[in-house]
């Protein structure tokens, strides 16, 4: 996966985490694993997020770090996840967190919930096909005055770090199906919070094709 200019790591600096992108067959098909952070916290919050955080002393890789996480963060059961492989370390510029995508799928399925009530308000298997869906895509303006990809599923608007592997996954995977417009990129929401405007933030709807 190649990996943007504005994402790439710096030779040295930044902190060490490991997020976990678990991949399992659902109700309704091939899904994916997110949170929802809670609102009010320090970093991401109220953002829809893979489960994941900083690298703690006793973690040996990226690995480790992820299933840790997970755990800690959604109660998965990490007997039934089966490690897959890595993405390209990525960089997350305005945190300064380097992060490790850890591919997994989740061969034997448990029961999630926000086992972390202080930092996870939710947890859902969001499935490939209501990501891939065009009537639930649509492109954001970020805070810095960049443009990306966004996702309106079960509830949540998934954008930023996220939905850019999200987005590159569905291309990777061969899910992707045509979506992109040409409408003019909708400000992202800000949680408690004004647009860049100014004005009270509403959720962007996504846009059906016809």
């Amino acid at each position: 996966m190649a990996v943007p200019a504005t994402m790439r790591p710096p030779e040295s600096g930044g902190r060490r985490s490991a997020v976990l992108i678990l991949f399992g067959e659902g109700e309704h098909g091939p899904d994916v694993l997110l949170i929802q952070r809670n609102n009010g916290l320090r970093r991401h919050s109220g953002q829809p997020a893979f489960p994941g955080g900083s690298f703690e002393p006793d973690d040996e890789g990226p690995e480790d770090c992820a299933v840790r996480e997970a755990v800690e963060e959604t109660g998965v059961d990490p007997v039934g996840i089966e490690l897959l492989g890595r993405l390209p370390e990525l960089f997350i510029r305005h945190s300064g967190f380097r992060v490790v995508p850890v591919l997994a799928w989740w061969r034997e399925p448990s029961d999630v919930h926000p086992a972390d009530s202080g930092e996870v308000a939710g947890v859902v298997r969001v499935p490939v096909d209501e990501l891939a869906d065009p009537a639930n895509r649509v492109r954001v303006r970020h805070p810095n005055g960049t443009t990306g990809p966004a996702f309106r599923v079960r509830g949540m608007l998934v954008w930023g770090f996220t939905a850019a592997i999200l987005n590159r996954l569905l291309v990777l995977g061969g899910w992707e199906r045509p979506w992109l417009d040409g409408a003019e990129a909708e400000p992202v929401p800000l949680p408690g919070g004004p647009d860049e405007d100014g004005r009270a933030a509403s959720p962007p709807a996504g846009r059906r094709k016809s």
